[in-house]
């Protein structure tokens, strides 16, 4: 049996369906990790570094949570770790076909990995990063949709 569950993203910024994920998926699993992902194919508001702090913060008082960094293929960062699956939230069909071409495409290179997917809570549904750095990039509100200390950091890197 899987004991421990691997969370991978880019996360920028984390918001609170990220959280919420992590939250249910430890009801799941013994421990998390969440794996920040380096996406050279999207352009970070948040390095790498202050993308993890950011996290560490979050989950702070929880050490069942870990937070990591990798580069390169998913797959092959899990062929490191021992006794693990790797969860991937789902908010809409879209997402869910893009998920599953992923999922097929890292168990055809390794028989061994196994994901599951999480269906968003239906509060966060609508959410994500893109969503959020346009709404704060346009001047609106993201209240409710990231932690607050998230959104402030983010207002100042994206003011004109």
């Amino acid at each position: 049996m899987k004991k421990h569950a691997i969370y991978p993203g880019s996360f920028d910024p984390l918001s609170n369906g990220h959280i919420n994920l992590v939250e249910r998926a430890l009801q799941i699993f013994e421990s998390v990790t969440i794996s920040v992902a380096i996406n050279t194919k999207k352009p970070s508001v948040f390095g790498l570094e202050e993308r993890v702090s950011m996290i560490e913060k979050v989950f702070e008082k929880n050490d069942r949570v870990r937070v990591e960094s990798f580069e390169g293929l998913l797959v092959e960062y899990v062929q490191r770790k021992k006794n693990v699956i790797v969860i991937r939230g789902i908010r809409t069909n879209y997402d869910f076909e893009y998920e599953l071409a992923l999922a097929q495409a890292n168990r055809h290179l390794s028989s061994t990995f196994e994901t599951i997917f999480m269906m968003t809570d239906p509060q966060y549904s609508f959410l994500s990063s893109s969503m959020i750095r346009e709404i704060i990039g346009l001047g609106g509100s993201t209240n409710g949709m990231l932690p607050a200390f998230i959104e402030k950091a983010l207002k100042e890197r994206l003011k004109s």
